[in-house]
């Protein structure tokens, strides 16, 4: 069994010190990446935690898994919205085609148009807690980003070191689609005010704890999540919401919506009113970049 403390292994020290090479060293490596032929994707397995290891490093694995499921309620100084790493990466990051953690170890450090420079799983994991979370980015050396990491490496373990999975990230739309608002209106009131509110608030039970996340608000991710994006939420929604709806999937999810409906809905929650992100400004720094759904 592999050591799961990134800062001591010398695959990730490696990683630390190529993400903070110079830009043209940066730029070069993303083109050679570019340029490497792409292997097939391996069938989607992931890991029972059952089978976790026993003693600590189990635990830190666990404590991983326990920080992805109840980020807010662990983290409340450094998550400021009403959600947890799975109100996106759903079923404990497990669930294909739902922004699954299975193989993405081996996908990093990786280069990151948004920022034009090679970022660390490390940086991934806090510039999620800056924008999904809406808060404030972990200290890299802490526990529990060495918790956050085993988990990801431990559902990694079996995936060859290309890392490409069936059924990883969150599926496609077109992208030449125009979102009708209105439409999505209406397919909000059907389909996602259930579970995410008539106002996009979320749903919590009778203790305060949110069951479902809040799409728009105060509580609600920033407009520098992804999720704030246009055609990535349309993907989101398309294949994983709404849940419970099919007798196969691990959660019965996705696949009610056409692209266009998916395309519909997700124009209409994601330009509601939500937080800030005041860093965007740093973002994209290469304007070619830019992808045409981003909403700054």
């Amino acid at each position: 069994m592999k050591a799961h403390l990134p800062a001591l292994t010398p695959v990730r020290l490696l990683g630390l010190l190529f993400a903070s090479a110079a830009t043209i060293g940066t730029l070069a490596a993303h083109a050679a990446d570019q340029a490497t032929p792409r292997p097939e994707p391996v069938p989607f397995v992931a890991p029972r935690n059952s089978d976790m290891p026993a003693g600590p490093e189990g635990e830190l694995i666990d404590y991983g898994r326990r920080l992805m499921v109840e980020t807010r309620r662990l983290l409340p100084n450094n998550v400021g919205a009403a959600m947890n790493c799975t109100s996106c990466h759903l079923g404990e990051a497990k669930v294909p085609f739902a922004s699954p953690f299975v193989g993405i170890s081996h996908r990093f450090p990786q280069y990151n148009p948004r920022a034009n420079r090679v970022v660390t799983l490390e940086d991934r994991v806090n510039g999620c807690m800056m924008r999904s979370m809406n808060g404030k980015p972990l200290d890299k050396r802490s526990r529990e980003m060495a918790a956050m990491i085993a988990y990801m490496d431990w559902l990694s373990e079996d995936v060859p070191e290309h890392g490409l999975v069936q059924g990883m990230g969150i599926g496609k739309v077109d992208t030449t689609l125009v979102p009708d608002m209105e439409n999505g209106r209406r397919i909000y009131a059907a389909q996602c005010a259930s579970c995410h509110g008539a106002e996009g608030q979320g749903l919590q039970d009778a203790a305060g704890e949110f069951i479902f996340p809040p799409l728009w608000g105060d509580l609600s991710f920033n407009i520098g999540a992804g999720m704030a994006r246009l055609y990535k939420a349309a993907e989101f929604v398309k294949t994983s919401m709404p849940v419970g709806v099919h007798t196969d999937g691990r959660l019965g999810q996705g696949y009610v919506l056409s692209d266009q409906e998916a395309v519909d809905v997700a124009g209409y929650f994601t330009h509601q009113p939500r937080p800030d992100f005041p860093a965007k400004v740093n973002d994209w720094p290469d304007p070619s970049k830019r992808p045409k759904d981003a909403r700054y």
